[in-house]
């Protein structure tokens, strides 16, 4: 089931169950939170104001751990971290590692430090983030300075 050939471009790798969870999880707790605001009758407008706040807040942070992405496209890579938003060309990445006990991949580049993305991970789904992992690497060896080392 080795893939020889990179994928079509544009592609975006994502971790897409993590994703879901913790969108839903958010949504839930959202929900939850404002139908307890609303249905305590001795609160008044301002502290159920802040239970929604704090519904909002946990909504946020969650949205936000759902965030990492990697856009591959011709001219390069976009790496989109939980605060950061990183633009590589091609030629800049030497490397993607993605070894057992990793969080998620690593673009080792041209300049000598190594680039976490968030976006491939293998979390609860293994499987997606090697075939992800190994398909970022072939387009970093057919379109960059990839060694070909696997």
């Amino acid at each position: 089931m080795d893939q020889q050939e990179p994928p079509a471009l544009p592609v975006t790798f994502r971790p897409t169950r993590t994703r879901a969870v913790l969108l839903s999880v958010g949504t839930a707790m959202f929900a939850v939170i404002t139908a307890v605001a609303v249905a305590l009758e001795r609160l008044s407008p301002a502290e159920r104001a802040s239970f929604v706040l704090t519904a909002v807040l946990f909504f946020a942070v969650l949205a936000l751990l759902s965030r990492p992405k990697v856009v591959a496209d011709e001219r390069g890579v976009t790496v989109v971290n939980l605060t950061r938003t990183r633009r590589l060309e091609w030629a800049e990445i030497v490397r993607v590692n993605l070894r057992p006990g990793d969080p998620w991949v690593f673009l080792d580049l041209s300049d000598g430090t190594s680039l976490p993305a968030l976006g491939i991970q293998p979390g609860i789904a293994r499987h997606q983030a090697l075939r992800d992992a190994r398909a970022l690497r072939l387009l970093a060896e057919s379109r960059g300075t990839g060694t070909g080392d696997r």
